[in-house]
């Protein structure tokens, strides 16, 4: 069969997450079965759970933690995404700065310090996750974009970062794509990393550090129990199971919520990826990387992709999409058309890798919120602390938010849950249908506005008005 490049680069893609189809992966600890208790329950085992309960136990080491998590620690995006880690806590300066400016400078602060602490973390305990400083690369592919750039450089340089503006030939030089028109380089706020390393092993410290830990144990239900909580739990082979905690940490991000609240902040958007397999020196000499930044396009519908520690390349984004009613379902991970599109993308991108494969293939869900960074709260007389709301980000920021909500359940009054960031709650969705269409339209706004040099429409606009325009 004579396929085009794209359905020929695909045809042997392994239809799973590269960085969790390895030989690597942990042996799954099992599953909780019957009644326990625990001073502290961290119900969910990605980023944001797996923080939590290390922080814990490195605070007070003879505090009980017990994490549960309903498949293994770091299988959903916590474990299959690109393994962007930024400082930014607030999804990008320009949307920290219109939705926090009087805290603005505090919370650069706390993310420039919250990435050197993943950094000490991962020295500190020997997690090998191919851990690199190497900044991120914001590229221009239209010429309308690079004004956004300049204005971007000039905003950064006024919070002290280390940036520079590039014309053509100089992010050629960096990487070389004939879509290039400019260039912005954050070099010291942005790292990459291997995220599937990253949580296992960060699950492996929590277990060195005495967190108990059980994994294919789904948390049925939630109710009070005298002056602690009680979770209901369903193990594998449906064993029920219930933990009696004084505090619990909720940390399910994109997932059907515990609390019934939650399903007004947050919605499930699915992102999806390809990975190429291991590039050949030549075709490495081709399009330079020496530096390894993170890239990204400038458009509404961006791309983000780097290359691995093992010389491939990763390339997702663009599509976001929304399934009515906020479905979360397996079969909603393979999306072929996005597939396709992607694998377009990348050749349009790299031309001078037209003979290069996809090794992999893959999707999963993300969760967002109308302010599009992370938002928190607490529930049951504060017995309960929660975070959601992300939007992609979740690699660095996870960090803090789990030290948020570690004071938030200890009904501390700290600099941390005294910030608008952690007080204020974003602007809810509208419920169903509305809340699809409105979605919908947004989508086909913004490839609307990609396609017409930037141009956003009245439906962008009024959006922007109300503080709720995207900030890719």
């Amino acid at each position: 069969m004579n396929l085009p490049p794209p359905g020929r680069a695909l045809t042997d893609a392994v239809r799973a997450p590269y960085w969790l189809d390895r030989p690597e992966r942990p042996d799954p600890v099992p599953p909780l079965a019957g009644p326990t208790s625990a001073d502290l329950l961290v119900i969910g085992g990605g980023y944001g759970g797996l923080w939590a309960a290390l922080l814990a136990k490195q605070a007070d080491p003879g505090r009980d933690v017990l994490l549960v998590e309903a498949g293994t620690c770091g299988w959903a995006a916590s474990g299959r995404n690109g393994g962007f880690c930024a400082a930014s806590l607030t999804h990008g300066l320009a949307n920290g700065v219109q939705r926090f400016p009087d805290e603005i400078d505090e919370l650069e602060r706390l993310g420039r310090e919250n990435l050197d602490a993943i950094a000490a973390t991962v020295a500190a305990y020997g997690i090998d996750c191919d851990f690199e400083r190497t900044g991120e690369l914001a590229v221009a592919v239209e010429p309308y974009q690079l004004d956004g750039l300049a204005e971007d450089v000039a905003l950064a340089r006024r919070y002290g970062h280390d940036v520079s503006l590039l014309d053509a030939d100089e992010v050629r030089a960096e990487v070389d794509s004939p879509t290039y028109l400019g260039g912005l380089w954050d070099r010291d706020r942005v790292a990459m990393l291997d995220p599937a390393r990253l949580a296992w092993g960060l699950r492996r410290t929590c277990l060195d550090l005495g967190v108990r830990i059980h994994e294919r144990t789904r948390v049925t239900g939630l109710r009070r129990a005298g002056a602690a909580l009680l979770a209901e739990t369903t193990g594998t082979d449906d064993v029920p199971g219930a933990v009696r905690a004084d505090r619990v940490v909720l940390a399910t991000n994109a997932f059907p919520p515990l609390l019934r609240r939650l399903r007004a902040w947050v919605v499930p958007v699915y992102d999806y990826a390809l990975m190429t397999e291991p590039l050949t020196p030549a075709q490495r000499d081709a399009i330079g990387w020496r530096n390894r930044q993170g890239l990204a396009d400038t458009g509404n519908q961006f791309h983000y992709y780097r290359i691995t520690g093992d010389g491939r390349i990763l390339f997702g984004g663009y599509d976001a999409v929304y399934h009515y009613g906020n479905r979360v379902a397996p079969a909603l991970e393979q999306r072929d058309a996005t597939f396709t599109a992607l694998a377009t993308h990348f050749f349009t991108t790299f031309p001078q890798l037209a003979d290069v494969r996809f090794s992999h293939r893959w999707g999963g869900v993300i969760d967002t919120c109308t302010r599009f960074c992370a938002f928190f709260g607490t529930a049951y007389d504060g017995r309960l602390a929660y975070a959601g709301g992300y939007t992609g980000l979740g690699v660095g920021a996870t960090r803090f938010g789990a030290r948020v909500l570690l004071d938030l359940v200890a009904g501390a009054d700290t600099p941390l849950t005294r910030l608008a960031l952690v007080r204020d709650k974003p602007m809810p969705f509208l419920p169903e249908p509305a809340r699809a269409v409105g979605i919908g339209l947004t989508r086909w706004s913004m490839a609307r506005a990609d396609a017409h040099e930037g141009r956003r429409n009245l439906w962008l606009r009024t959006l922007d008005r109300f503080g709720l325009g995207f900030d890719s």
